[in-house]
C-alpha cells in the first residue's frame, strides 16, 4: 500500500503563510512557523492574546475578521485551524483549486501536508510521522529520541556543519578524501569533547582531523 505523505524539507524563509483561526490550536502551529522565519498572516474574528503579542512585536500580521473565499490562493502555505468546520472545508477547497498546500488541523482528509513530530538539535532535524493515522505514536517516539539525542547534539550538529564546509573547501572533487575526513569526525568522542573542551579547542580538533586526512 503506498504512503500518503512524502517527508520533505521546504524552506519557509519569507514564504507568505496564512493561518486561519486565532485560538490555541492556531497558536501551536504559529509557534512552529515562527521557528522557520515565515511571513505569517493570521485571519480570525477572535485572536488569542499571545498571537496579538506576536503581532505587536512585528512577528506576524493579524486581520481581525472572517475568512473571505478564495483569498488563501494568494499564499504559499496555508493552515486552517478554525473552530468552524465549514470554514476549514472552504479554505481546503480554495487551496486545492489554486494549488496552495494546505493543512487543516486534525482533519487529514482535507490536508495536502501534515506536521510530523520534530526534534531539533541546531541544524539537525529529526521528524517522525505516521501518515496522520496515529499522531500520538509520533509524539511518544519523539520523547524517546530526546533521550537518544541529548542536548550536546546541538553542538555536535553545529560543528558538523562547520567541518563539512572545511572538507568541501579542501577536497571539492575528491570523494575518497571527503569520506575519510567525515569518518574521522564521526569516530570522535563527541560526548566527551563538548563536555571537556571549549570552542577554540574543538575548532583546533577539527583542523587536526583535516590534517590527518592529507
Amino acid at each position: 500500500m503506498p504512503h500518503q505523505y512524502l517527508p520533505i524539507g521546504i524552506s519557509l524563509h519569507n514564504r507568505r503563510c496564512l493561518v486561519v483561526g486565532g485560538g490555541n490550536v492556531a497558536l501551536r502551529k504559529i509557534d512552529t512557523l515562527l521557528e522557520y522565519d515565515a511571513d505569517i498572516t493570521v485571519i480570525a474574528p477572535e485572536i488569542n492574546e499571545k498571537i496579538e503579542y506576536y503581532a505587536q512585536k512585528g512577528m506576524l500580521k493579524i486581520e481581525n475578521r472572517e475568512y473571505l473565499s478564495p483569498e488563501s490562493s494568494k499564499y504559499g502555505l496555508v493552515i486552517s485551524a478554525s473552530n468552524n468546520k465549514e470554514v476549514n472545508r472552504m479554505v481546503s477547497e480554495d487551496c486545492h483549486k489554486s494549488g496552495a498546500p494546505v493543512n487543516v488541523v486534525d482533519t487529514p482528509e482535507l490536508c495536502d501536508f501534515i506536521f510530523p513530530a520534530i526534534l531539533r538539535r541546531d541544524c539537525l532535524s529529526l521528524a517522525i510521522s505516521t501518515d496522520g493515522k496515529a499522531p500520538f505514536l509520533s509524539g511518544h517516539l519523539r520523547l524517546i529520541l530526546e533521550s537518544i539525542f541529548p542536548e550536546h547534539w546541538n553542538k555536535v550538529a553545529k560543528y558538523a556543519s562547520v567541518y563539512r564546509n572545511k572538507v568541501m573547501s579542501h577536497w571539492p572533487d575528491d570523494k575518497e578524501k571527503k569520506l575519510s575526513a567525515f569518518g574521522k569526525f564521526l569516530d570522535a568522542d563527541w560526548k566527551s569533547m563538548v563536555k571537556e573542551k571549549d570552542d577554540a579547542a574543538i575548532m583546533h580538533e577539527l583542523d587536526l582531523m583535516l590534517e590527518a586526512t592529507q
